[in-house]
């Protein structure tokens, strides 16, 4: 069962949003800023990342210096919507690496996905060699990020 951020406290909150901007930081650093002694700090971490608040550590890399400035967000309409379909299809798009979001949205489309490619060319490949073989796949639209104006991993941690 997930749980909700209502139960933690202004510390709990603090770490979270420290630990976010700067996953590198030491416990002693954390205690340095809320005021506490290091051995509390470490156990309000463990805590967060046992209880799930804490998913993962990850390093974030800068996608245009590995070679994938071309960011595009597209739309995917399926033809069939049966439970079969979907669970097929996102199956299918885990796989992808080029996939670096899908989102199962309303509207329209029925997906939405961040995708991270090379250029024009390595994008059409990307369309005719891997989306567009999956199955079920009805339509495509393509959105081509001109600017990122925000992009970030940091989610508000406030109080409610």
């Amino acid at each position: 069962m997930e749980k909700k951020s209502a139960g933690l406290d202004p510390a709990d909150r603090a770490i979270l949003q420290m630990l976010q901007e700067d996953a590198f930081l030491t416990t002693k650093e954390i205690a340095a800023v809320l005021g506490l002694t290091n051995t509390p700090v470490f156990e309000r971490v463990k805590r967060l990342e046992r209880e799930g608040y804490i998913a993962r550590y990850t390093a974030l890399l800068d996608r245009r210096k590995i070679g994938l400035p071309m960011l595009v967000l597209c739309d995917v309409l399926l033809k069939e919507h049966n439970r079969e379909f979907l669970l097929r299809f996102e199956a299918s798009v885990v796989g992808l690496p080029e996939v670096l979001e899908c989102h199962h949205v309303t509207g329209e489309y029925d997906y939405l996905l961040k995708v991270a490619v090379r250029d024009m060319d390595d994008y059409q490949r990307f369309i005719k060699e891997k989306l567009a073989t999956l199955e079920n796949i009805g339509r495509v639209q393509s959105h081509f990020v001109m600017t990122e104006v925000k992009n970030s991993t940091v989610l508000p941690v406030k109080e409610e």
